[in-house]
């Protein structure tokens, strides 16, 4: 019996035997690179999907602002030619327009129209708009709409309210408070003599 204790452990010699053991496993295992491209790939694919997500999200925004600039040159240009003034366009009436003009990719409610006009270039307000927001998440600001009259000034902004995904994970994308990428598109020329 006691023969069978030692060859468990329980004595010098079994000790020994088993530190050898452990010794000779961990060198193999330390010298084993079957699983090192394996450890690797887990090592840098975390890194190379956010870069990639990143990318993605980068061009769509790119995408988006541009689709959203040309909704506001073609809208301007209903403004500009006074067709807009002579039908009598209200704001509502005026943003639905702007929808028209934008593709499905836009929540056409979301659009944010701020219509300013002036009677020379210098007069013209090109302060940044600051949408702000409620605890639910709406947009707080009531938007300007002055098309102005013929030879008139007038600068049309276009806004909208961004998703992006992943934003905590993709920080320098959002600009906004609710984490959302605030686009925005302007348009500033003078108003053909329509009348």
């Amino acid at each position: 019996m006691n023969g069978g204790a030692r060859a468990l452990g329980g004595g010098p010699t079994g000790d020994l035997e088993m530190a050898a053991k452990v010794r000779s496993r961990l060198r193999a295992f330390v010298a084993d690179e079957a699983a090192a491209t394996a450890v690797e790939f887990a090592i840098l694919i975390t890194p190379l999907i956010v870069l990639i997500l990143a990318s993605l999200q980068l061009g769509i925004i790119y995408f988006a602002t541009q689709v959203l600039q040309s909704a506001a040159i073609a809208s301007g240009r209903q403004l500009m030619t006074g067709s807009a003034q002579e039908a009598g366009l209200s704001q509502s009436q005026f943003q639905r327009a702007v929808c028209a003009n934008a593709p499905v990719l836009f929540s056409c409610t979301s659009i944010m129209v701020d219509v300013e006009s002036a009677g020379s270039y210098s007069s013209i307000s090109t302060t940044p708009l600051t949408p702000t927001y409620d605890a639910g998440g709406r947009v707080t600001n009531s938007w300007s709409y002055s098309p102005g009259a013929a030879g008139d000034i007038v600068i049309l902004r276009l806004m909208y309210s961004w998703p992006v995904v992943g934003g905590p994970l993709l920080p320098g994308l959002a600009n906004q408070s609710n984490g959302d990428r605030l686009l925005v598109a302007t348009s500033v020329f003078k108003n053909e003599p329509y009348q």
